[in-house]
């Protein structure tokens, strides 16, 4: 059943695919992402872990805190999801370098 694999090259190619996901990792850290909503009116900052690094807040909206709720989860969201997107993007390119047929190179 296994005659034939060259054990070696795949223990090489796990420890390659785990020192890619690392760096992946440490690299999305340290990516920042911005969201932001009513036209720029509030903006946050994640990093590519998703975690809240800043937020913006106009003036103008501290008056009205149903409209502040709104805006702020909306610019909440759409910072995290280009987060995600971007994970997501980096882990479809990882597996690629694996796998050519994935890139349409193959």
């Amino acid at each position: 059943m296994f005659e034939g694999m060259d054990f070696g090259k795949l223990s090489q190619m796990m420890q390659e695919a785990q020192a890619k996901a690392r760096a992946m990792e440490e690299d999305n850290e340290s990516k920042v992402f911005e969201g932001k909503s009513g036209g720029g009116m509030i903006r946050v900052k994640v990093n590519g872990n998703a975690e809240l690094l800043d937020l913006d807040i106009d003036d103008s909206l501290l008056s009205d805190k149903q409209a502040l709720i709104i805006l702020l989860i909306g610019a909440v969201n759409d910072a995290i999801k280009l987060s995600a997107d971007a994970k997501q993007k980096a882990a479809f390119e990882m597996a690629a370098s694996f796998m050519p047929n994935l890139s349409g190179r193959g």
